[in-house]
């Protein structure tokens, strides 16, 4: 895969459904790392959006109704990869990710095609069942990848363009994300991760457990 060099365009991709409270902070930290960001906004009701409007170097993209996480991230793709950027970083928008540590991401595509977030070195503040079902997606993850992921359901994570415009997301929900991981190792891409600290405030996740655990399986005997 190519290597990086100074005149690489880097961007993120920050899928939001109602972060009326985060968006702001989230877009404006990121802005500090990368040279444009794609927001989708996924049907939120809560004019999230409103927030952002006018930010330079924000392309904001709007999804009439509420599809998932995977749609979003799938039409912030699209619109990196028509604008022709290398490296495509994707962040949460509810404040659980430190945009400061994005690169350290793009570093580390020197070696590895997709960089994934580790956050569980340090899970104190992570909730019990999120722990639990983390590490069993991961472990079966990276059974199914024969590459070690040990955090498959972290959002915070750094792509090379060749990786996007070689696989894409066919599932709407959070399971898109273990679904690009599968196709991406059945296609030769290096996968590799950052450590990087757990962070839970008074976001509530938008998540449905059992929804995932299901959409999980699909993926996995897909």
């Amino acid at each position: 895969m190519s290597s990086l060099n100074p005149k690489s365009k880097v961007c993120a991709v920050i899928p939001f459904y109602n972060e009326k409270d985060f968006i702001l902070n989230v877009v404006s930290e990121t802005l500090k790392y990368v040279d444009q960001v794609f927001a989708v906004n996924d049907g939120s009701t809560d004019l999230s959006e409103k927030q952002i409007a006018g930010l330079e170097n924000v392309n904001i993209i709007n999804l009439k109704l509420n599809k998932g996480k995977g749609t979003a991230l799938q039409a912030g793709f699209d619109e990196c990869i028509k604008s022709n950027f290398n490296f495509i970083v994707t962040i949460d928008g509810d404040n659980q990710h430190d945009p400061k540590y994005i690169p350290e991401f793009i570093e580390n595509l020197k070696r590895f095609d997709i960089v994934i977030g580790n956050r569980l070195m340090d899970t104190k503040s992570m909730p019990l069942q999120r722990i639990i079902s983390n590490k069993l997606t991961s472990f079966f993850i990276t059974m199914k990848t024969g590459q070690e992921i040990p955090d498959s359901q972290c959002g915070f994570r750094a792509y090379k363009k060749e990786v996007l415009q070689n696989v894409r997301t066919s599932y709407s929900g959070y399971e898109a994300e273990s679904e690009i991981l599968i196709y991406a190792a059945r296609k030769g891409f290096k996968i590799g991760f950052v450590n990087i600290p757990t962070i839970y405030g008074d976001e509530k996740s938008k998540m449905n457990p059992i929804g995932a655990i299901v959409g999980f399986i699909k993926v996995l005997f897909k």
